[in-house]
């Protein structure tokens, strides 16, 4: 848009809007007429069938009643738990009940104002009563004598609900029909979606809630799919705009390769490798996600792609996270390739500075074929001689810039991108859209599910302690995870590692060798600790999640995770995932004395499942996506409107839409010119999209 499009002018040039006024939308990102009519209700207030308790029926369809909460009670029944709440109709009364739901004792509270929506039915004292009605709650100034359906803002502190529908109008009325259309009309009748200046007028000012709902898809639709045709525009730009090494896989590369593997490949395993195999004979950048669950073996897939580099006269490198990570990965490759004669190269920021010279001068020469390390990898200094293949392994804990660095020049590099925490679907066809997906979740032969229980309560602690010395005494060995290092004024005692090996080393597992790591200490002192862990000097190791990932003790058996609740999902599953890889089964152990919902939730589908897949979409569903993935990556998902959760079918369909009309070349016609623009406009630079064509 240009500097003197009206929609780009400043809000208080609409009428009636002072600089007061303008001062207080600054609050909430709104400074322009157009950043006011994109300023979508959060909710809307559904006053049209608004009843007095009298005016009940005993009918199918839903009714509502406007009161306020004057008593709220809970009790315990056979059936569980039961909350009562008694809602002030002008005079008259009607009950709300939920059952096995605890936590609406706080969320519905003496005082408020809410309509209850649902099917009511007579209950005792002939009074009505809602079963698990909606909630819908009301603003101090909502006015319930003109009916209808009211939208329900984000507000700042001085400026009310009412006036910001004032605000609202003024801008639809001066400014609404000046918003452009950029999809072509083929395309909204094809999705049977209204225009878009239409669906903004009706979504702030709906005469149905239908009308709103179509009004709100177009939206929604929009936001998701301008950033799926940049995640399709990128993904044409890196697999057809530069040349990528042929690597073939000829019978002969393969079978020596495999016999390098003391175990059979799993069905996953093998139809990951044909998958990728497919990429490097391609001629085009393979951009590759392997998701695996945890234990399912992808450093196999690793090992083998780097391989076939080298075989071909390429160099390949693996990046990991961490340098415990790093480590690990180094370790295996050593065991696998023992009585190769590939030139290994590890790279990280602890060798020494003889180390790090003789490792550049390698990997600069081409002499170094195959490279481990950690972000040192990525430094200016390195510089490859002829790089065919990257492995960056969890990937999330890097983000694009990372991949970005390995992806320029007119030849590029493969890339498989390894995770083995699983991905909630969602998040794939977004932060991760512009990969190729493959799935791993079929667990090598002879592991075993863990066995996993909930803690509470002291007498179940105390048979928890007395089960792992009873294990401990046969030989085997255990975790013990908290999460945080030190306690403080809010941190109970035995959530703080430090803490809680001053008092088990002294007490529950006094009888047995107990070590400490945590992310504070000196890195060599927790690699010695961790080394002695893992040589079996050490029974038990009390640490932070910096066991994570990369760790792998098969004789360690057991896990306590000390306040769970405290745990995403993910990062929970993660923590179990150490235990049970060996021919031992393995335990794992929550303590938890929580009670709120979020944390009986997650707690509960542990319990239930170890399908790592299914506890990414359950960990996704209650804390979204930025804390699933352990970071915050805004940059890399910057929709406007759209959630990822509750939007889950219309990011399928833009998805589709997408790639289809990039794939076929129909989006490089004159009827998506101003599409594109728009896709240009917001995610150029931050895809790197090419800017012509």
């Amino acid at each position: 848009m240009r500097q003197d499009d009206p929609l780009l002018q400043p809000v208080q040039n609409l009428t009636g809007i002072r600089g007061d006024r303008a001062v207080l939308l600054k609050k909430l990102g709104i400074e322009t007429v157009s950043d006011l009519l994109w300023h979508l209700p959060r909710d809307l207030l559904d006053l049209t069938v608004v009843r007095k308790p009298h005016d009940l029926a005993e009918q199918k369809e839903e009714q509502t009643v406007r009161g306020t909460v004057v008593d709220m009670d809970a009790k315990t029944t056979r059936r569980g738990s039961l909350v009562a709440g008694l809602l002030d109709c002008d005079g008259e009364y009607v009950r709300g009940i939920w059952f096995n739901q605890p936590w609406m004792m706080r969320r519905l509270l003496l005082g408020h104002n809410v309509l209850f929506s649902g099917k009511p039915k007579r209950g005792s004292g002939a009074r009505w009563e809602f079963s698990h009605p909606r909630i819908q709650w009301l603003e101090e100034d909502d006015n319930m004598s003109h009916g209808g359906l009211l939208a329900k803002y984000p507000l700042t502190e001085g400026l009310r609900m009412e006036e910001m529908r004032r605000l609202m109008a003024i801008a639809l009325e001066e400014a609404g029909h000046l918003i452009p259309e950029h999809l072509p009309d083929s395309l909204l009748k094809q999705l049977e979606l209204p225009r878009l200046e239409e669906a903004i007028h009706q979504v702030h000012r709906p005469v149905t809630i239908a009308q709103y709902q179509s009004a709100l898809r177009r939206i929604l639709f929009d936001d998701l799919f301008e950033f799926q045709l940049g995640l399709a525009l990128r993904r044409r730009a890196w697999r057809f705009d530069a040349s990528a090494p042929v690597l073939p896989t000829s019978a002969k590369v393969n079978a020596r390769i495999l016999r390098l593997f003391p175990f059979r490949l799993t069905a996953g395993q093998d139809r990951v490798i044909h998958e990728v195999v497919a990429d490097l004979e391609s001629g085009h950048a393979m951009h590759r996600l392997l998701q695996a669950d945890v234990g399912a073996g992808k450093t196999v897939i690793a090992i083998y792609a780097m391989l076939v580099a080298v075989a071909a006269g390429f160099q390949a490198v693996l990046m990991a996270p961490t340098e415990l990570l790093a480590q690990q990965h180094w370790e295996t490759i050593e065991t696998i390739l023992a009585q190769s004669q590939v030139h290994r190269v590890l790279l990280t920021g602890s060798i020494t500075p003889a180390q790090r010279r003789e490792a550049l001068a390698d990997i600069a020469s081409g002499k170094g074929q195959l490279i481990v390390g950690t972000q040192a990898i990525i430094q200016e200094s390195v510089q490859f001689a002829r790089l065919g293949v990257v492995v960056i392994d969890e990937q999330h804990k890097f983000g694009v810039a990372q991949r970005a660095k390995f992806t320029t020049g007119a030849e590029r590099p493969h890339v498989l991108v390894m995770t083995a925490t699983p991905i909630p679907r969602s998040l794939c066809l977004t932060q991760f859209g512009d990969l190729d997906l493959s799935l791993m979740d079929e667990l090598p032969p002879g592991r075993q599910t863990i066995v996993t229980s909930r803690i509470t309560g002291m007498g179940a602690r105390r048979k928890a302690w007395e089960f792992l010395q009873k294990n401990l005494a046969l030989g085997r060995q255990a975790y013990v995870v908290c999460p945080r290092v030190e306690a403080d004024a809010d941190t109970p005692p035995d959530a703080s590692a430090v803490e809680a090996h001053r008092v088990l080393s002294t007490r529950e597992f006094r009888e047995f060798r107990v070590g400490l790591v945590h992310g504070q200490m000196d890195r060599q002192e927790r690699t010695a600790t961790m080394d002695r862990f893992r040589e079996g000097e050490l029974d038990v190791l009390i640490s932070t999640t910096v066991i994570e990932v990369g760790v792998d003790v098969p004789n360690a058996t057991m896990m306590a995770i000390m306040h769970a609740d405290r745990f995403g999902l993910s990062q929970l599953h993660q923590l179990r995932g150490r235990v049970g890889r060996g021919k031992h089964q393995g335990y794992c152990f929550l303590f938890s004395e929580t009670s709120t919902e979020d944390g009986l939730a997650r707690l509960s589908a542990m319990e239930r499942t170890a399908n790592g897949f299914e506890i990414a979409e359950q960990d996704f569903q209650l804390r979204g996506p930025g804390d699933v993935l352990g970071t915050r990556q805004h940059g890399d998902m910057p929709l406007r409107v759209a959630d990822l959760v509750k939007d889950a079918d219309i990011l399928k369909q833009a998805r589709e839409v997408a790639f289809a009309l990039v794939d076929s070349g129909e989006f490089d016609s004159s009827d998506y010119a101003m599409t594109k623009i728009r896709v240009l406009e917001r995610f150029g630079q931050l895809m790197e999209l090419p800017q012509s064509g």
